[in-house]
């Protein structure tokens, strides 16, 4: 028998795909002339609000913001959406030791749409109270404080961070039972991985660094892709080849634009199933990823009218849509 907790949740996000961006209404943002038509473009579709100013920032803001409250609207259980912003938490986590270790005040930028936000995660690094976080978090502050404190290096705090935020998203997605979110965690892991591959190749950093970066997942051997990686972005390309990340590794020989489109398109295709999936919160989970990546792309197309790319650059850009 079908589960019918979900029916009248997912009905909603139906109907609320139906005004999500398609291809072709991205190119009709791509084809406007200047970055003042395309938020004209953006308010003619309900984008902002009536008190959100004309402004870039202030309408993809107000739009992240909808999303959630529609979400929270369902009332369904939001502990499923929490890995969703793992990352903005442990990016609050970096910001705030940096801040605190350099005593550049407002010098680093805060995501206030999560569990912790910039007051509470400053007066946590500065007391070290370290309980306060989130276990996962735990281990982590406290050696990328310390770290940072004793070494002044801010690439080494970065990479503490932001491995520790790949390993909560892992062991998320391995102790749910919701199958989007192993299927998100999965690729969230991987994609990072292939991307710091993909940089150390390009940097000639060492296996000892890349060994302190990369995070465990199920569809890379970590070993033979910091071996490729040691040997030049080529052997990268060949190691995901093998891999069975075939696009990964032509979107890489290509261009930095069309790799990093890659990055985005993989997690877009992770999500599209659900839109067959009428009786789990799944459908829920890839509409806000689907969100996500559609305020992503906008984001894209507007920094690039503003620093005066062709239409044809930024369509090289453009992200695939959910819908």
């Amino acid at each position: 028998m079908a589960d019918t907790k979900y029916t009248y949740a997912v009905a909603r996000i139906r109907a609320l795909e139906l005004a999500l961006f398609s291809a072709s209404s991205i190119e009709q943002l791509v084809a406007c002339k200047d970055y003042k038509q395309c938020l004209q473009f953006l308010t003619e579709k309900g984008w902002g609000g009536a008190d959100t100013p004309l402004d870039g920032d202030a309408i993809l803001t107000r739009e992240s913001q909808k999303t959630w409250e529609m979400i929270r609207e369902l009332h369904v259980d939001m502990d499923a959406f929490d890995v969703l912003s793992y990352q903005k938490l442990f990016h609050n986590l970096k910001a705030a030791v940096k801040e605190i270790c350099t005593s550049e005040v407002n010098a680093h930028i805060f995501f206030e749409d999560c569990e912790i936000g910039s007051k509470e995660m400053l007066r946590i690094i500065s007391q070290r109270d370290y309980q306060a976080l989130p276990v996962y978090m735990q281990e982590a502050a406290k050696e990328a404080y310390e770290t940072l404190l004793r070494t002044r290096d801010g690439q080494l705090c970065d990479v503490i961070v932001d491995k520790a935020a790949l390993e909560a998203i892992s062991a998320a997605g391995k102790s749910s039972k919701v199958e989007i979110i192993k299927n998100y965690a999965e690729s969230t892991v991987a994609i990072a991985d292939i991307k710091i591959a993909y940089r150390c190749a390009k940097t000639g950093k060492s296996m000892d660094f890349m060994r302190r970066s990369l995070a465990k997942c199920g569809t890379l051997n970590l070993e033979l892709l910091m071996k490729a990686a040691t040997s030049g972005v080529d052997a990268v390309s060949d190691y995901l080849s093998q891999a069975g990340y075939q696009e990964a590794a032509e979107a890489m020989k290509e261009s930095n634009s069309a790799f990093e489109r890659w990055c985005d398109n993989k997690m877009v295709q992770t999500i599209q199933p659900q839109k067959y999936n009428p009786f789990t919160i799944g459908p829920l989970i890839a509409y806000v990823l689907a969100r996500e990546n559609e305020i992503k792309t906008v984001r894209i197309i507007l920094t690039c009218k503003q620093n005066g790319l062709s239409d044809d650059s930024i369509r090289e850009r453009v992200r695939e849509m959910y819908v």
